[in-house]
């Protein structure tokens, strides 16, 4: 009883301390994801600097910053653009005319109708009959145990020809250089595997303010010079609008199959990447590629709502621990000021330390959409931005769990992908 008592006492003790502190912990860590973020400024390159930087490949008479000036074409690794479509009449043809007037002299484009009900396949039948590395597939149905993008994505797979994969999405666009600069970015590192950020497009107010929330996560929450030298795979990152693979290492970790019912399969696949000892690299996309994923709020919701709950493994106590560390750390202090510029709170100590903390999270989120091309000033609207993506990630919980998430017109598998049967066909 007495060592009992004891230990409640600590408990107790440690508790009080951590109330007691949690002004000066709060900032303790917010300036650490601010570090996080610094280092990550130094360590996430840009990938259009690898080819400036190549050296001259064997054989090569002279380099003039161009990645395969004096290269035969037989010399570049030929690449299959792969792109599924599903009801994407107002984006795929800006997608594929920027694939195809890629600056590379070995690749092809091959993009996939998955069962589009809209004008995709009219616009991709035109495009077709106009540019010669462009094939259109139709899909074939969707099988039980899938989701639908994961399957259009392995048809494409199936039929690529070529060394190098990249997986990117129909809402992309590209700019000429993206190809030469992503293949000297895999030969330099000698990567399996390479992803990385693209500029994210906003124009409604629904995406100004939660779509940072992605260019955040990315360059405050991993840090990359560890990620890139440990095998971890809880240090790694995958984003489904850019994805280049080895052909060999993508179908040495079971490619698309392997994650066939897991909805964030970017990250699934990232993480199979590092788990078998291949090699990953993250890079900053952001002057290469754009995308608008998601419009108006109600698409971000749906949008991000598809992936927010899989994310965490459909552990609803994570969910709820997330929510209220994201309100304590970054909603608590602005929650303090604003209270006391209405004249609610008295001055106290615990204000200046309320002021340190909104800084560090400006400076944090600042500096996360400076760098991927965002106006700096968007920071001011962060509390904004935690604030609705908790409500989207408690809708997003509240949808699986009832069976009524979905994208695009079909159902997602709710609980970690256990529901079967017919609902197992409807998947996307």
């Amino acid at each position: 009883m007495e060592a009992l008592a004891y230990l409640l006492g600590a408990v107790g003790s440690l508790a009080g301390w951590l109330w007691d502190s949690q002004d000066l912990i709060r900032v303790v860590l917010l300036g650490a994801l601010l570090l996080v973020a610094l280092t990550n400024e130094y360590f996430l390159k840009r990938v259009e600097t690898y080819r400036r930087k190549a050296p001259a490949a064997p054989g090569n008479r002279r380099r003039t910053g161009r990645l395969e000036e004096g290269d035969q074409p037989l010399s570049l690794p030929f690449v299959s653009i792969l792109v599924p479509a599903r009801n994407e009449q107002d984006n795929i043809e800006r997608c594929v005319l920027s694939l195809v007037a890629q600056d590379y002299p070995a690749f092809e484009v091959v993009v996939l109708d998955d069962d589009s009900t809209d004008a995709t396949p009219a616009v991709l039948h035109r495009l077709a009959g106009l540019h010669d590395r462009l094939r259109v597939l139709r899909g074939q149905p969707l099988p039980a145990g899938w989701l639908g993008k994961h399957w259009a994505c392995h048809q494409l797979a199936e039929t690529a020809r070529g060394e190098l994969l990249l997986f990117t999405d129909a809402d992309t666009c590209h700019h000429p250089q993206t190809l030469r600069d992503a293949v000297a970015a895999q030969r330099a590192e000698g990567s399996d595997l390479l992803t990385g950020v693209p500029h994210e497009e906003a124009d409604s107010w629904g995406e100004i303010l939660v779509m940072p929330i992605i260019d955040w996560a990315m360059l405050s929450l991993v840090p990359l010079g560890l990620a890139h030298r440990l095998k971890r795979p809880s240090l790694s990152m995958g984003i489904g609008q850019f994805m280049l693979f080895r052909r060999t290492s993508y179908l040495a970790v079971g490619g698309f199959e392997a994650v066939r019912l897991n909805p964030v399969d970017d990250m699934a696949l990232a993480r199979r990447i590092k788990e078998l000892d291949f090699r990953w690299r993250f890079v900053d996309l952001s002057h290469r590629v754009r995308c608008r994923m998601y419009r108006g709020f109600r698409g971000v919701a749906d949008g991000l709502g598809k992936t927010v709950f899989p994310a965490l493994g459909f552990k609803t106590w994570v969910l709820a621990v997330g929510i209220v560390f994201s309100a304590w750390l970054y909603l608590a202090p602005v929650t303090a000021a604003c209270a006391w510029l209405l004249g609610l709170l008295p001055a106290a100590p615990s204000l200046l330390w309320a002021g340190v903390a909104i800084c560090l999270g400006l400076a944090g989120w600042g500096l996360a959409l400076g760098r991927f091309g965002h106006p700096w000033y968007r920071a001011v609207f962060y509390p904004l931005t935690i604030a609705l993506t908790i409500v989207i990630g408690a809708r997003s919980a509240y949808l699986f769990w009832r069976g009524e998430a979905g994208w695009k017109g079909r159902t997602l598998p709710g609980l970690g992908g256990r529901r079967s049967g017919e609902e197992g066909r409807r998947c996307e």
